[in-house]
């Protein structure tokens, strides 16, 4: 979380591992400042892909097959990557608005150090997330984009990180009471605590954790909770705890086969239409709906509310679930998909030196290479989909990227894919020998298989690859 930054000596790996699991112990998790809190979730990067390998690993072995498929994966993945994009420019709106109310209004303090002021803000986070959760599902303008989440047809780690960009912007409104008595620098570890906890119970891999059911939050309560079958739909919000849900009465446990994803899927892996599809919905539905209290309605009802209807709807509107659906999953030729996981591969390696030198960069950098990332993750998008204007995007994003490598905004940290052709110098164009700009436009077109000049190369990749040698080299 933007403006967090680790304590002196910084986390051990046992402590890493631990904050996924919410088991630290309160006198290694608390601190007198808000400065002082460690950034817990950009620090868990490497054991979210360590966890999803694993996964991998688990789920061919034991069931022989891939948690999930590609493409949805990189959308799950991508949605988690823009969703943290705004942090590197601003504070976390969760943790300004809960600092004003702090510093002009609250009623007492607690003690940072005291260990009843750690429980207890565990259990008023959680507290929190249960509401905001809930408020999530059954208004329709927080369900535009607590919808992003739901959105996978898979159910594995990766969903996990399927997040909205939108959804901060809402969520803090819920935990803005305990800032009446609860010291920020408290409360941003257990922000962080509730939201690396949630990860590891997306995945299909764990069964039942015995009596832990009871309490806890676990990936059998929660694979409820992304289920579009009927008994599923407004099920189990907890983030840590089930307590909540067994309280309020909206627990169900596992029974049937859990089909997953939205009760009608969207179909897509281009980002900013999981993003933003469903406040498109919200839009013409409001237009299209006669009455002022009818439109108010729209935006503040349940997603399936219409006129004469319930507040959250009718479930026997509910689509049927049979058990045979099928996953959108365009099939995509494998040269296509290892280049687009290669390519996703690379954009994380900016991704992650982004965060990592922020505070040395001008603002001028930092929204260029954020812009960067987004065409990328925009240009993946259309790739998975293998849209008619996916070359020419992917032209504009190596165009881009060779710009602003040019100009010194993005830099190769790995030497290798700088010059990875160097024992076949004599292939190469004269030109690209005397400019490393053209050698990089050279290098990313003989990768393309649409570029190896056969008999059957559609036009639009003929004009993608003369493109990148006659006119792309023009910045050299």
């Amino acid at each position: 979380m933007d403006g967090l930054a680790a304590p002196q000596g910084g986390l051990s790996v046992s402590q890493q591992v631990r904050a996924m699991f919410y088991v630290l112990q309160p006198n290694e998790s608390s601190f007198a400042s808000l400065e002082e809190v460690p950034d817990y979730v950009n620090k868990a990067t490497p054991l979210f892909i360590v966890l999803m390998l694993l996964e991998f690993v688990v789920s061919w072995v034991w069931r022989h097959q891939a948690p999930g498929q590609i493409n949805d994966s990189i959308t799950s993945l991508s949605a988690g990557v823009l969703s943290r994009l705004p942090d590197v420019v601003s504070r976390s709106l969760e943790l300004t608005t809960y600092i004003y109310v702090w510093d002009n209004y609250r009623l007492f303090e607690l003690l940072w150090d005291s260990p009843w002021t750690w429980y207890l803000t565990f259990l008023g986070v959680d507290f929190g997330y249960y509401w905001f959760h809930r408020m999530a599902h059954e208004v329709n303008i927080l369900w535009a984009a607590h919808q992003v989440h739901h959105s996978s047809e898979a159910y594995n780690l990766s969903t996990a990180l399927r997040q909205s960009v939108l959804q901060r912007y809402a969520s803090w409104v819920f935990y803005l009471p305990m800032a009446l008595f609860i010291p920020p620098s408290v409360y941003a570890v257990h922000l962080q605590f509730n939201l690396l906890y949630q990860f590891w119970i997306h995945t299909e891999v764990v069964n039942t954790l015995g009596p832990l059911e009871l309490i806890l939050n676990t990936p059998s309560h929660h694979r409820v909770h992304h289920g579009r079958n009927p008994y599923c739909i407004d099920k189990n919000y907890g983030g840590t705890l089930i307590i909540w849900d067994r309280i309020f009465g909206t627990f169900v446990a596992e029974n049937d086969k859990v089909i997953y994803g939205l009760t009608h899927p969207i179909n897509t892996f281009e980002p900013f239409k999981v993003q933003l599809c469903h406040l498109a919905y919200i839009w013409s539905t409001f237009w299209a709906t006669p009455g002022f209290s009818n439109k108010l309605s729209v935006i503040f009802k349940g997603p399936g509310w219409g006129p004469g209807k319930p507040r959250l709807g009718l479930p026997e509107e509910i689509p049927v679930i049979t058990g045979k659906e099928v996953p959108f999953n365009p099939r995509l030729p494998i040269y296509l998909s290892v280049y687009a996981v290669v390519h996703f591969a690379l954009m994380l390696g900016f991704y992650v030196d982004l965060f990592e030198t922020q505070a040395t960069l001008s603002q001028v950098t930092l929204l260029l290479r954020i812009g960067y990332i987004i065409l990328t993750l925009t240009s993946i998008g259309f790739l998975l989909e293998q849209r008619p204007k996916a070359a020419s995007l992917e032209v504009v994003r190596c165009s881009v990227f060779l710009a602003l490598h040019k100009l010194s905004y993005l830099k190769i940290y790995i030497a290798s894919l700088a010059f990875p052709y160097e024992g076949v110098s004599g292939t190469l164009p004269p030109s690209a020998l005397s400019c490393p700009l053209h050698l990089g436009c050279w290098r990313w077109s003989v990768s393309m298989p649409f570029c190896s000049g056969g008999s059957g190369d559609p036009p639009s990749q003929a004009l993608t690859c003369h493109f990148l040698h006659s006119h792309l080299c023009s910045l050299c």
